[in-house]
């Protein structure tokens, strides 16, 4: 490759992680007159190529620039470029990361033309998914190998007010193909992408809703249309909504929940029986399971000659305890005379708080979706309705790219619960479905991605265990689930709040503007290829701006993202300009109903 003519200076300094190149020129410029005469294509985060000493160049950016100047009368300007090397362009014009030989003093440095730039990102056709444009070049697509983008995890973060969300739905828009007119153009139907949105305040059902006239499909599950039934749980969800671990007894109360959930199963599901166990995803009455606790906690055996069993208010012996789970019963008191001889079962009165939290739960109708949920028709789901819950989160039902688990009218103290269920049945479905894809030598044809919108309320650095279900399940699906076709956008306005586990496992990453110094920390120590210097823009870059890095992208770059078309309504309220307009008055017998209709008993619990 020849060396074009934008030669700016020459190697002063030559480390393993910087270049120091000073300007100067052949020719009877000033260094002052050539960085003037090139100073656009001298910024921060531009690129420069400097030959090796043979026919090839290190690939370098630019991440500090410094003017020293000398004489008073007459002053005279040099200029030092710091830069980093990220790559090697090869005689061919052929770009490859990394840099096995690093230029030593004296060898040129060169501006890297547009041109050059343009094949960087052009010309591998792996590299077939745009993302948008360099923010210093807007002619200049930036494409990513949307194989590596989307199946080794993307980290998305920024401060609020950023672009996050419009970044998001640019992306996952054109995943399924909505353009900026927000037009659907697959004139054939839906392709074969699988998106998972968990949105915690209803914001992105806006940026998927096109006009009716449209063939396309959105899946919208809110409180009211979410079908998740407590007994799709595992043991370390229902132990998390029903059980206190920081109480004196909850071993025991843990041992005996789990030998009343296990037995109802069986009691429900005879033609399974011998492969149920605790976390087996079938159905079990969680009235019956409580009043099983109840009579535990009431149990009082009879002592007299051969008695030895619990012994009910009625003088009828308990022979088999499975009657504990049709109704609550009365004991014999407690007694040391002989006729009467009686003693407290092992849980006598141990499971007081317990059993009232049980009742709590079971009563609260703004835990209905999970406790009572019901079909249309009233019937209470069961085990054979499982096929129809996981078509419904994978957006089956309806043939719908895009399914949106709206988390706002969830309440907070099942919020963990709530998403730890989800993407739990998910990453299941995925996996069993990949190991019967193998078993025909075939792969997963059906890749799922869960975007985790506003990750740091529930994927916690924090080990609380109020957060503990939905942090195991999203942790187990960023170290497993690319082998079973599931991979996880995690988006983040705080990101160093969020489990470490979770971003260690993401190979790319969009940094949009952040603010906060602790945040900016933090996205340094986090960001791959030794190149956590060009974050030192992170605090300036303009709404839509972001830092592409990572295996996806064939050059870190500052990318300046277009706005979806519909937007998401993640825009925060015109507050002085409301303030000046005129008093409004407000509807407020609207705002109670609604209010009030939120929390409106529609179901009662089961039987």
């Amino acid at each position: 490759m020849q060396s074009n003519r934008l030669q700016v200076g020459y190697v002063l300094k030559s480390t393993s992680g910087i270049i120091t190149v000073e300007v100067s020129d052949t020719t009877d410029k000033t260094a002052q007159n050539l960085f003037e005469a090139n100073k656009n294509q001298l910024r921060v985060g531009d690129y420069l190529k400097i030959e090796q000493g043979n026919r090839d160049f290190v690939v370098a950016t630019i991440v500090n620039i410094t003017g020293l100047k000398s004489g008073d009368e007459m002053p005279k300007w040099n200029f030092l470029i710091d830069c980093q090397p990220i790559g090697t362009l090869d005689d061919n014009g052929h770009f490859s990361r990394g840099s096995a030989l690093l230029p030593v003093p004296t060898e040129p440095a060169y501006i890297l033309d547009r041109i050059v730039i343009d094949r960087i990102f052009a010309e591998n056709p792996e590299y077939d998914f745009t993302m948008g444009y360099l923010s210093r070049n807007q002619s200049a697509e930036v494409r990513l190998d949307g194989n590596k983008f989307f199946a080794k995890h993307i980290a998305v973060v920024g401060s609020t007010g950023s672009g996050k969300s419009c970044t998001v739905t640019k992306l996952l828009h054109r995943i399924v193909g909505i353009d900026e007119k927000a037009k659907y153009t697959r004139s054939k139907g839906p392709n074969n992408s699988h998106i998972i949105v968990f949105d915690l305040h209803s914001e992105y059902a806006a940026a998927f809703s096109l006009g009716s006239n449209q063939s396309y499909s959105l899946n919208i599950l809110s409180v009211d249309k979410l079908k998740l039934p407590y007994w799709l749980m595992n043991s370390e969800e229902l132990e998390s909504l029903f059980i206190e671990s920081n109480e004196a007894n909850s071993h025991n109360q843990v041992s005996q929940f789990k030998r009343a959930v296990v037995l109802n199963k069986q009691r429900h599901n005879p033609n399974l029986k011998d492969a149920i166990t605790y976390d087996s995803p079938v159905y079990f009455s969680i009235r019956q399971v409580c009043n099983y606790i109840e009579n535990l906690n009431r149990e009082v055996i009879g002592r007299k000659p051969g008695e030895g069993v619990p012994k009910l208010a009625t003088g009828d012996l308990v022979h088999d305890t499975d009657i504990y789970f049709d109704n609550v019963y009365e004991f014999v008191p407690n007694s040391t005379a002989k006729d009467t001889k009686a003693t407290n079962g092992a849980f006598h009165g141990e499971f007081n708080r317990f059993v009232s939290r049980l009742e709590t739960r079971l009563a609260d109708k703004r835990l209905e979706f999970l406790l009572a949920p019901r079909a249309k028709d009233g019937r209470i789901y069961k085990t054979e309705d499982f096929l129809e819950f996981l078509r419904q989160y994978l957006g089956y039902v309806s043939r719908s790219n895009v399914t949106i688990i709206d988390l706002s009218g969830v309440p907070f103290e099942v919020l963990s619960i709530t998403v730890s269920l989800v993407s739990r049945i998910v990453f299941d479905f995925c996996f069993h479905y990949t190991k019967l894809r193998h078993k025909d030598k075939e792969e997963n044809d059906v890749p799922v991605m869960i975007v985790c919108e506003e990750a740091h309320n529930y994927v916690p650095q924090s080990d609380s265990v109020a957060y503990r279900p939905s942090r195991k399940s999203i942790e187990r699906i960023a170290k497993e689930g690319r082998k079973y076709g599931l991979s996880l956008m995690v988006v983040s306005q705080r990101p160093s709040e969020v489990s470490e586990t979770i971003f260690a496992q993401c190979s790319n990453f969009i940094a949009l503007r952040l603010t906060n110094v602790h945040d900016q920390t933090y996205v340094r120590k986090l960001l791959p290829d030794n190149l956590s210097s060009v974050t030192d823009s992170l605090p300036t870059l303009a709404v839509g701006e972001c830092i592409v890095i990572g295996d996806a992208v064939v050059l870190p770059s500052i990318v300046q993202m277009g706005k979806p078309n519909p937007e998401p309504k993640s825009r925060s309220v015109a507050f002085h300009t409301e303030w000046q307009k005129d008093w409004r008055d407000v509807e407020f017998a609207e705002v109670l109903r609604r209010w009030q209709e939120q929390n409106d008993d529609k179901t009662e619990p089961e039987e």
